[in-house]
């Protein structure tokens, strides 16, 4: 079956950069389209960033220029780079494999890791 591992999250503070990665299992990686949604205490689960099998990408604007979406074809992972990180950043956040890149939604997403912005 489809998994799909995060790591990668903690605690920084505003201005500090992480990297999440996500390993996937169980589905045909180069031809999935890939992302990362994430969902802040008490608000609803939000698109963050897409990654199509040819390697297009797509982002929220509210990362646009901070963030990066990556994916590295021989280890079956995708990566986000997250720097210029600001409080409202914190949130867990989810990979998942893409149902429909137009429409951001998707079908399996893994557990999330916690990602912690501090002021």
């Amino acid at each position: 079956q489809v998994q799909l591992v995060e790591s990668g999250g903690g605690l920084v503070q505003a201005g500090d950069s992480l990297r999440l990665s996500c390993v996937a299992s169980g589905l045909s990686f180069t031809a999935e389209d890939m992302g990362w949604f994430r969902q802040a205490p008490g608000k609803a689960r939000e698109f963050v960033a897409a990654i199509s099998s040819s390697g297009s990408t797509y982002y929220v604007d509210s990362v646009k220029g901070r963030f990066t979406i990556s994916r590295a074809s021989v280890k079956n992972t995708v990566y986000l780079q997250m720097n210029s990180l600001k409080p409202e950043d914190t949130a867990v956040y989810y990979c998942a494999r893409i149902l429909n890149i137009g429409q951001r939604t998707y079908d399996y997403r893994g557990q999330g890791t916690q990602v912690t912005v501090s002021s």
